[in-house]
């Protein structure tokens, strides 16, 4: 039995997505973050971090939504997301990965939330807020230059990558910031999904 934690964020939503979009079974543990729940012992026990989307199985425990995302897809994928085929491609699908979640996830939108919705806690800085928001448009300006002819960001198709592009855009969206119209058209493109929209009102149920 697979079984994730975790309810409300973007981060949450990736793991929802793939099981949705590979058909997979799953238990589903609606937790938020800074609710108290991350900070109780029986979760606590399961992942020491305190945080979500954390993801079970009979065969792994995982924390980081990259991390369990990729293991899904590449795992579990019976055609339904495209999985890299060689070296080359599993290096060009990491760089894509590690391009969204680190520049645009961790160093533009989290800034966001950090000195907005987190401000209480980490200070509320609307100066930080905005000159991150302007980080992230110019990453998506790189983003949106390869999706001006194509609509994934491998040539093999949907894959891992576009799952944590197209969370990142929904966050963005939700804070504001304007996407270039090749990206604009990327995301009406695969926001009808019936998978993103099953993990959508599974993650987002308010």
């Amino acid at each position: 039995m697979r079984e994730i934690w975790g309810i409300g964020t973007p981060r949450s939503f990736r793991p929802i997505w793939v099981c949705e979009e590979l058909g997979l079974d799953y238990q589903h543990h609606a937790i938020g973050p800074r609710t108290g729940e991350t900070q109780q012992p029986e979760f606590t026990a399961l992942n020491r971090k305190q945080k979500i989307p954390f993801y079970r199985d009979e065969r792994v425990s995982l924390s980081e939504s990259v991390a369990i995302c990729r293991y899904l897809t590449h795992n579990f994928s019976d055609g339904q997301v495209s999985v890299p085929d060689s070296p080359e491609a599993f290096a060009k699908e990491d760089e894509w990965c590690a391009y969204i979640y680190g520049e645009i996830d961790e160093t533009g939108l989290y800034v966001m939330r950090r000195h907005g919705d987190l401000g209480s806690i980490y200070g509320e800085s609307p100066e930080v807020s905005a000159a991150a928001a302007s980080y992230v448009s110019r990453h998506f300006e790189v983003v949106a230059d390869r999706l001006a002819d194509d609509n994934t960001l491998m040539t093999s198709g949907f894959g891992l990558a576009d799952v944590l592009l197209m969370s990142c855009l929904d966050w963005a969206i939700a804070y504001g910031v304007a996407l270039p119209p090749a990206l604009q058209g990327y995301y009406d493109c695969h926001n009808t999904r019936p998978a993103y929209q099953r993990a959508m009102k599974i993650n987002y149920p308010d």
